[in-house]
């Protein structure tokens, strides 16, 4: 039995990039030397992004840079009921409600407010939400989600947090201004967080967070702009009483104008440097893990 079990857990929305090397990399070289293991999870919930073609790219990118992982891997769409029996629990303590308002509706709302005041963004910059559905009656829930309207399922901060607690995490790595050590967690920044929607029926961090717990994952290595998501996680792990692993966050690599990798943004993948004659020693050099 392995004591210590890492993962490294992309989203199959495009190809790798150096970013995604590094974190491969430092996963597996830290599953090695913990004398642990490495588990390999596709996170796909998003079906209108998340295409075979990538996921199969993937496991090409990481076999040529030389990485191995214990089977089976473990693809999120395959899932769905995990995450919901935990939507399940959450519900029944009461901690989640249904919005209803479109993403321009939510804009407007954020505009009104901004009228008398900036209004509170989270750690992403995502301005947090601002409406007032936790006021509507459970009649009014229950007539809009009969009737087939669109909604998210969000968390009433205020509530879980009464329930959780303080909650804090062991940070072997360092945040964004190099918070290390035992890290107080502050899910409030968040505000009352998307859990699910009609349309997808779990959100990233719910789904990371069960995945974790059913895999046994006792150290999450991942980017630093994932930093703060930890407290959300912490939180969500404290009430679907799950494990607490320890976290471990590490640098971002980045490109020339000093922003970090992106899909989005086009950034040059794995495939694209290895048709160029790259070799897997020249991606470690290239992202400082060169041995």
């Amino acid at each position: 039995m392995y004591s210590r079990v890492l993962r490294f857990a992309p989203s199959s929305n495009g190809f790798l990039h150096l970013g995604h090397a590094y974190s491969a990399l430092l996963n597996f070289d830290m599953a090695r030397d913990l004398g642990g293991r490495l588990l390999l999870r596709i996170e796909d919930i998003d079906a209108e992004r998340c295409w075979p073609e990538y996921d199969s790219a993937i496991h090409d990118d990481l076999r040529w840079l030389g990485i191995s992982w214990q089977q089976p891997v473990r693809r999120q769409s395959e899932h769905f009921a995990d995450y919901a029996d935990a939507i399940v629990e959450l519900e029944t303590q009461g901690l989640l409600y249904p919005s209803f308002e479109s993403r321009r509706e939510l804009n407007a709302l954020v505009a009104e407010r901004e009228r008398h005041g900036h209004w509170p963004r989270d750690p992403d910059g995502i301005p947090i939400y601002p409406g007032r559905a936790r006021k509507l009656s459970a009649a009014e829930r229950q007539r809009r989600r009969e009737a087939g309207e669109p909604f998210a399922l969000r968390l009433a901060m205020d509530a879980a947090l009464a329930r959780a607690g303080v909650l804090t995490w062991t940070e072997t790595g360092a945040g964004p201004h190099g918070q290390t050590g035992r890290i107080t967690a502050a899910p409030q920044m968040w505000g009352d967080i998307v859990i699910a929607r009609k349309e997808l029926p779990t959100s990233y961090h719910l789904a990371a967070v069960v995945d974790d717990a059913l895999q046994g994952v006792t150290d999450v290595v991942r980017g630093q702009d994932l930093f703060w998501s930890t407290s959300i996680h912490r939180l969500l792990q404290a009430l679907l009483g799950l494990p607490e692993p320890t976290y471990h966050h590490h640098m971002l690599i980045l490109g020339k104008a000093g922003r970090k990798l992106s899909k989005s943004t086009k950034a040059t993948g794995l495939r694209e440097l290895r048709a160029t004659g790259a070799t897997a020693f020249d991606i470690r050099r290239m992202v400082g893990l060169g041995r």
